[in-house]
């Protein structure tokens, strides 16, 4: 590792290296609730629309009684584009309250409320528990790259998930741009939140700016 690299992963680390699933207020453990929570997280993120605004509408949605499956099923259509609205997730709301409730209703039926169990049906196999997470409505590739960046923080068989807009941030700052060598910058358990820093580059300019800035003078 240069000095380049240490200076800069630790900026990064420092002003950015908070995950989503942190920021929506979702303490990530390998168990029923948590997980469902960061399902619905990265299916909100997924869309054409602000971060902290999908990070709010999460927020809202637990809140209102959607924090596990069963409560998310429970809440009618009507109380969960409200919930969507709180949150200004106000473009995609009426269809994104629906594609949640297709959401808890296919994992109780399949998976028994559980993504432990379709963690076990990919073979922990990164690739499959991709087109897993497709099947779920609202849950494309982007969808899923999210997810697998933030589930790495409790299920190491997925490190390391860093995805092209990941690796693309990293070449923005100078850092390596192939999974493997990015990953040995930080510690195991520091990569989901490298990986989230790295997301948030690649869609802020001056963050971009002020990380090089920054590493440039330690």
């Amino acid at each position: 590792m240069t000095t380049h690299d240490q200076d800069t992963v630790r900026t990064l680390l420092r002003t950015a290296g908070t995950t989503y699933a942190e920021d929506a207020g979702i303490r990530l453990a390998d168990k029923p609730a948590p997980l469902w929570r960061l399902l619905v997280l990265t299916n909100l993120l997924a869309a054409r629309i602000k971060a902290s605004i999908a990070v709010a509408a999460a927020r809202e949605l637990f809140d209102a009684g959607g924090g596990t499956p069963d409560g998310m099923a429970e809440l009618t259509w009507q109380q969960r584009v409200d919930a969507l609205g709180r949150g200004h997730y106000k473009r995609y709301d009426e269809g994104t309250a629906t594609r949640l409730g297709d959401c808890a209703d296919l994992i109780r039926d399949r998976y028994g409320g559980d993504l432990r169990r379709l963690a076990e049906a990919s073979g922990h196999d990164h690739g499959h528990l991709v087109e897993l997470l497709c099947e779920f409505p609202g849950m494309g590739p982007t969808a899923a790259d999210i997810f697998c960046r933030e589930a790495q923080a409790v299920w190491p068989w997925l490190r390391p998930a860093l995805d092209r807009k990941a690796l693309d941030a990293a070449r923005e700052l100078g850092l390596p741009t192939r999974a493997d060598q990015l990953a040995r910058l930080v510690r195991d358990d520091e990569l989901a939140a490298f990986a989230a820093g790295l997301v948030r580059v690649g869609t802020d300019r001056h963050l971009a700016d002020d990380i090089r800035a920054a590493s440039a003078r330690a």
